[in-house]
């Protein structure tokens, strides 16, 4: 089925990240993935959370919002201020928080907590995949802050993204948008490394149940485009001096 922006069915969005957008923060980037964009922060804090305290570990948290604004269709109130936070909004909180706990070793970040904080300013699905990928880029800048100013040893184990795929008829489908996630017959999200090791799968079918080989289809889509997202992370990086294998536990091959 031809796409309403042109692309090939394997391919995703249009990417621009801009790295640095927040100065406050140790680590920024604004991520944008076609008409869906985040500003994701990493800030980094000394000492954890009481649980954690004094076990030798750091700990990742993440908070997600929607600005009032990020659907074109009417503003929106925020949550946790006229309206609690949603089920939907702490969801994706941990599902970001969980992805990027899998991109770190804890013991080697020692007892810090980094938040990041990914703040949708315009949405057309695939925000939460968003969040992971720009969250990681943002964590990465922290982190090679706290190496270059602390001479923390590296604590990152490997570069994390996330993208969304979907069928609709006999197609798989990349990166959907929102029009695409809303009639699509299967979505689903996937959260993976660098090297193809799984995080994370959410899906479901929408209406007939789906067999193991479309789920196998989508799966392999989804971590084909991790393939290329975890690609242009470390070209940003790069281009902001970052040396990403610097920051490895690890060395891994780009």
């Amino acid at each position: 089925m031809p796409r309403r922006d042109g692309r090939g069915p394997g391919d995703h969005r249009p990417i621009e990240m801009v790295p640095g957008f927040q100065r406050n923060a140790e680590g920024s980037v604004l991520y944008r993935a076609g008409n869906t964009v985040v500003l994701c922060t990493a800030s980094i804090d000394p000492g954890v959370p009481t649980w954690l305290a004094g076990k030798g570990k750091g700990w990742i948290t993440a908070e997600y919002q929607m600005h009032p604004r990020s659907s074109p269709k009417q503003r929106e109130a925020r949550d946790g201020r006229a309206k609690p936070l949603s089920g939907r909004t702490q969801e994706i909180q941990r599902l970001i928080g969980r992805a990027l706990r899998a991109a770190i070793d804890p013991v080697a970040l020692g007892e810090r907590q980094i938040t990041v904080d990914c703040d949708v300013l315009e949405a057309d699905g695939g925000t939460r995949t968003a969040s992971v990928t720009g969250g990681f880029v943002a964590l990465a800048l922290a982190a090679h802050r706290l190496h270059k100013r602390d001479n923390v040893a590296p604590f990152l184990r490997e570069p994390v993204a996330a993208i969304s795929a979907g069928k609709a008829g006999n197609d798989v489908l990349l990166d959907l948008v929102y029009e695409e996630d809303r009639d699509a017959d299967v979505d689903l999200n996937v959260v993976a490394t660098e090297s193809g090791t799984i995080i994370e799968v959410q899906g479901t079918a929408e209406g007939d149940p789906m067999s193991r080989r479309e789920l196998d289809d989508l799966v392999d889509s989804a971590l084909a485009g991790v393939r290329s997202l975890t690609r242009l992370q470390r070209s940003v990086l790069s281009g902001e001096g970052v040396d990403l294998n610097k920051l490895l536990t690890r060395r891994l091959a780009p």
